[in-house]
């Protein structure tokens, strides 16, 4: 009898594309560039998808934006994420610069891709990431990216230098009171208004914050159009271009890599260009204003006469955290109280805690001082500040150096409640009682 052998049909296995994508940049925002990125777009676009083995999954591209971080690279950002998604393969790119110049991003950032499995090609270098020499030519290629980006970074801290030698900014700024007419700054006088009244208002005794206040009601704008703050006050009242100077490199930029900006404390010359642009503000109005900043500071909140102060205030210290007690006033009880400030802050939770009683803090200073009344005078001539160690504890430090430990129970409630304050309770409660029997017979007469 013949043998049967049956003979199953096998399908032909289709070969699974690979989901290509491919990623461009470039770092200047110019014609010339422009046309580079839609160049390389154009090139991309085209390779992927003559490849029949591949699925074009698109270019991405920044425009105008360096290589030496991610943060702001949103296209380069949306393609991590493609991929993370499972919705690339392999990721194109002319070379390690315009993928990355920061040596930690690059290697971060391809060995992610390697563990999800995507691979990148980088077509200038010959490299696959995916390769087994492949990390190791990225990690010699990228630092010498790096290290080409900090020598750019070099040679263009040499050209703003010597404009700054120069006199002449490295780039045109923004400053209310002022606007660009070519190189030269002219003033814009409803701008300059403005900056006159700030320093009018802070000369006259008035608070940053009193000054904030005014200019938003009466509808006075800053030069983007936002919101006063007492940080933008401050900036146009220590800025010395309102003088008609300029002082050059006030900031600088301390890592081409993080180019994050740092204000320059005498770690580079600065340079002082004199009479460059029109005045807004005089010298002698502005060296006015320096010199109360400076009273301000060493008074501190005692300087600011809108402020409900006394010689308390600025005083009180916690050790735990380092704030200052604030004035405060029970609104049911009207008791005068000191709070850390860390426990006044919405959430705050003070390691010391509790209260320091106005009426228990002036009886220990008489004590210290050894004072039958109270003298603001000799308070502020002997003691330098008041330290709070634990709860109830008042540890004085006196300018002559000695340092002073006093209870400071908290007596409020004893201290509140005098014999008025027991017939003013009393009465309430009748008051209360009467309303509540009142209540209660309306209620009867209704069910009648």
């Amino acid at each position: 009898m013949p043998k049967v052998t049956r003979v199953d049909r096998t399908l032909p296995e289709i070969k699974k594309k690979k989901i290509v994508a491919a990623y461009a940049r470039v770092s200047v925002e110019s014609e010339c560039m422009h046309h580079s990125l839609s160049a390389q777009i154009s090139y991309y676009s085209s390779l992927i998808q003559k490849n029949p083995e591949w699925q074009y999954a698109g270019v991405f591209a920044d425009y105008g934006i360096s290589g030496t971080g991610t943060a702001k690279r949103e296209e380069f950002r949306r393609m991590l994420k493609a991929a993370d998604n499972g919705e690339i393969d392999i990721i194109l790119t002319k070379s390690i610069q315009r993928f990355a110049r920061n040596t930690v991003d690059l290697l971060n950032t391809v060995r992610h891709l390697k563990d999800i499995g995507v691979a990148v090609w980088f077509e200038k270098e010959h490299i696959d990431s995916m390769s087994g020499d492949g990390e190791l030519m990225l990690t010699i290629l990228a630092s010498f990216a790096q290290e080409e980006s900090r020598s750019i970074s070099e040679n263009t801290k040499w050209s703003i230098q010597k404009r700054f030698r120069e006199g002449m900014p490295s780039q045109h700024f923004s400053i209310l009171g002022y606007r660009w007419d070519g190189d030269d700054l002219v003033i814009v006088p409803e701008e300059a208004e403005i900056v006159q009244r700030i320093y009018r208002s802070y000369l006259d005794g008035k608070s940053k914050l009193d000054i904030v206040h005014e200019l938003t009601a009466n509808g006075a704008a800053t030069k983007h159009g936002r919101k006063w703050t007492e940080s933008s006050i401050r900036v146009i009242l220590t800025n010395v271009t309102y003088t008609g100077n300029l002082l050059l490199q006030k900031l600088f930029r301390a890592d081409p890599i993080s180019k994050r900006y740092k204000r320059n404390q005498g770690e580079l010359p600065q340079y002082f260009v004199e009479n460059s642009h029109p005045a807004i503000i005089d010298r002698a109005t502005f060296d006015a204003v320096q010199a109360e900043r400076t009273r301000r500071n060493a008074l501190g909140p005692m300087a600011y006469k809108s402020l409900n102060t006394c010689c308390f205030t600025g005083k009180l210290k916690c050790p735990a955290c380092g704030k200052s007690y604030r004035h405060s006033a029970n609104r049911n009880t009207g008791q005068n109280i000191w709070i850390c400030m860390t426990t006044k802050m919405k959430g705050g939770k003070c390691a010391i805690g509790g209260v320091i009683n106005h009426t228990s803090l002036v009886k220990a200073c008489n004590a210290v001082l050894g004072l039958d009344i109270f003298d603001e005078n000799v308070f502020l001539e002997k003691v330098d500040f008041i330290s709070i160690p634990r709860r109830n504890i008042l540890e004085f430090h006196l300018k002559d150096g000695r340092v002073v430990t006093r209870d400071c129970p908290n007596t409020g409630r004893r201290d509140r409640w005098t014999p008025e304050a027991r017939a003013r309770a009393a009465e309430k409660q009748k008051e209360v009682e009467m309303r509540k029997r009142k209540a209660r017979e309306e209620a009867c007469n209704k069910e009648e």
